[in-house]
């Protein structure tokens, strides 16, 4: 081809007489001629490049195998032309989003399945126990022992402060037999703990004890053996023994007094209403007559009872006075002193 050429240009050379009009023609002939060879190679670089390109689609297929086995066409897909490269990018991205989830759900399902319902079940028993958070728990204030709430604020008590009187307070009180400054030194002591009056105890440890209780403490404590315990069954102890001195008059210096002691127990009906026989519901000790003043006192444990012109409820020592009778009569309940009795064997 390219001799056949050469011979047509000579001979277009040789021939002189040619017009500007056929120069332009050759030269649009020639610009064709190379022009026409060009798209002949194009068409083959597209077609090999198309070739390729079908060539890698197949390829991101086989490529999440790599793992199980390497097929030989894995090695040729990283070879080709960087035209294919960005399709490489595109296609396995959309290939591990895919395939990675099935086999992770086909492994999830069957091993975290069972592990994560005992899981739920280990953890829903621990949850609902407020006893790890709290308490304790992890924060210190509301741990039963912030939010437990804080200890109930003792509630107001009533009347005065429980009054108490040192033995040297008491007139003659040196005087007395040892066995009673040691019984009346143990009474006044219990006025000291702050005691309030609480029906049915008879322990200074529960933070209150009753009238009877209170006596049957104290003389426990002076081995007085067989004191019962209630204020009936005391008044029939020593009605028994014979050491039961009953009072009628209302008067203060009534003869009847004449023989209380220091150490006596006195008794009263008509403190509270109760069905009991005798009606005896209300006992004290006598401890004499306060120096400062010369009036009778006593001690043990009362819901009212009054010293120094106060009511006081606890255990303390009271002013020792008989009642006045009721001039209304309006049928009230009244407390009414019957008498005194002294324990046996404590004088001697």
């Amino acid at each position: 081809m390219l001799l056949r050429i050469l011979i047509f240009v000579t001979c277009i050379l040789v021939a002189a007489p040619a017009s500007h009009a056929a120069e332009q023609t050759l030269g649009q002939a020639l610009k064709k001629i190379f022009s026409t060879p060009t798209p002949t190679p194009h068409r083959k670089k597209k077609s090999a490049t198309a070739i390729k390109k079908k060539s890698p689609t197949p390829t991101p297929t086989p490529s999440p195998k790599k793992k199980h086995s390497p097929p030989p066409k894995e090695e040729e897909s990283p070879t080709p032309s960087p035209t294919s490269s960005p399709k490489k990018k595109r296609t396995p991205a959309v290939e591990e989003e895919t395939p990675t989830p099935t086999p992770k759900k086909k492994k999830i399902s069957p091993t975290a399945s069972p592990t994560a319902s005992a899981h739920h079940k280990k953890k829903g028993s621990p949850t609902p126990e407020p006893f790890e958070t709290p308490e304790g728990s992890t924060s210190p204030a509301p741990s039963p022992q912030e939010s437990a709430p804080p200890p109930p604020s003792p509630s107001p008590k009533r009347g005065a402060p429980n009054a108490t009187l040192l033995p040297n307070q008491i007139k003659g009180f040196k005087n007395y037999p040892l066995k009673v400054q040691k019984l009346l030194t143990a009474a006044l002591e219990l006025t000291t703990r702050n005691l309030d009056y609480k029906y049915g105890s008879a322990d200074p440890t529960s933070g209150g004890m009753d009238c009877s209780g209170f006596v049957y403490y104290v003389l426990k404590q002076n081995e007085v053996g067989d004191v019962p315990r209630d204020s009936s069954q005391q008044y029939v102890w020593l009605r028994r023994a014979g050491k039961f001195e009953p009072v009628i008059s209302r008067k203060d210096n009534s003869f009847e007094l004449e023989n209380l002691q220091p150490g006596d127990l006195l008794f009263w009906t008509g403190t509270y209403a109760i069905d009991r026989d005798p009606p005896i519901t209300h006992a004290m000790i006598y401890l004499g007559r306060e120096k400062k003043t010369g009036e009778r006192v006593m001690v043990g444990a009362s819901d009212g009872r009054v010293y120094q012109g106060e009511s006081r409820f606890g255990v303390s020592v009271f002013d020792f006075k008989l009642p006045r009778p009721d001039k209304n009569g309006n049928g009230k309940l009244q407390p009414n002193f019957v008498g005194y009795g002294h324990i046996p064997g404590l004088k001697q």
